[in-house]
């Protein structure tokens, strides 16, 4: 049984590691403590105050101490628009003057230049209801469906830089391979047949075009061979920005309700035809085996119109057809 869960990455490059893929190539730094510049900051703060306060006592040896305090409140203003805390599975990625510096993965306090324009983003994963969806299946029976989709940011700068918004690209997606999965495949096993393609060999009949044949698998019985096909699917399409998909289910699958009353009826006239057909299948299987055991006894073979009208008699009576007339054989 094929199962469409994947174990999620164990981490993340660290130091001068790249990942290339697409337009982006993602590369990760390490920022410093944050704890340093956070005492720098308040020193400074500290002597402004400081200096400022001298300047109003009157007791300044300098004209330039107010000059120089402003110099240190700004500064440490400065400084202090570097600092940055991240959660763990949290990445900010830093851009400067519009290009790409490098995404910032290290859990904790840290500082970072403070020209970086930073962008948060959680790593984390995420899941994401698609549908319940109204899709024509193989055969054109409306039917909905819908998946839960788990999935998290694998590299920051793809899926920041590669798209507008990474959220709506997995929803959008999602939703397209979702329909692209039901379209492929029939709902019931009845209909498997008619999802066949045909194509126009010359002759004007129209044979099995096997080379283009649709799965046999049917969206009522396949769901863990579905799930691993919408898995690959959806690998397949995030991969560009960057999203890494964990996991993909099918959570819901009904017919639509204008054709559900109707569907239920087929499905109950083909488990009738279903049953009765056993029935024949061991039937047959009995008269097989009693002429058999009969012409052992006799030691020789019925002829034939005799073994036809005893089947067709034993048929009668074992199927419980009452109202039939048996076949009578003079030849006896």
């Amino acid at each position: 049984m094929l199962s469409a869960t994947q174990s999620p990455p164990t981490g993340r490059p660290e130091g001068n590691t790249t990942i290339r893929s697409g337009h982006i190539t993602e590369h990760t730094f390490r920022a410093i403590s944050a704890w340093p510049v956070l005492a720098t900051c308040l020193a400074l703060g500290i002597a402004g105050a400081w200096l400022f306060y001298l300047v109003g006592q009157h007791t300044a040896p300098s004209p330039d101490l107010p000059i120089i305090g402003i110099a240190c409140f700004l500064l440490a203003f400065f400084l202090l628009k570097g600092l940055i805390i991240l959660q763990p599975n949290e990445a900010a990625v830093c851009l400067l003057f519009g290009r790409y510096k490098g995404t910032l993965t290290q859990a904790g306090f840290c500082w970072l230049n403070p020209l970086y324009t930073r962008q948060k983003l959680s790593l984390r994963l995420k899941t994401q209801e698609t549908g319940p969806l109204k899709v024509n299946d193989a055969v054109g029976n409306p039917v909905e469906i819908g998946a839960v989709i788990i999935w998290r940011v694998s590299e920051a700068a793809r899926a920041t830089l590669e798209v507008d918004n990474y959220g709506l690209y997995v929803s959008a997606q999602s939703e397209t391979a979702l329909r692209l999965l039901a379209s492929r495949h029939p709902y019931d096993p009845t209909e498997q047949q008619d999802a066949l393609p045909t194509r126009d060999t010359g002759t004007g009949t129209g044979t099995p075009a096997f080379t283009e044949a649709l799965s046999s698998i049917t969206l009522r019985d396949g769901s863990d061979v579905l799930a691993s096909i919408l898995l690959q699917e959806l690998q397949l399409r995030m991969a560009a920005v960057g999203i890494d998909v964990v996991e993909a289910r099918i959570s819901h699958l009904a017919y639509a309700p204008e054709i559900a009353g109707a569907m239920l009826r087929k499905q109950a006239a083909n488990a009738v035809i279903a049953a009765r057909r056993v029935i024949t299948q061991g039937a047959v299987s009995i008269i097989d085996d009693a002429l058999a055991d009969l012409e052992a006894r006799m030691d020789h073979q019925l002829p034939p119109q005799q073994r036809a009208a005893m089947i067709s008699n034993l048929l009668i009576v074992l199927i419980g057809d009452r109202e039939a007339t048996p076949v009578v054989n003079t030849g006896l």
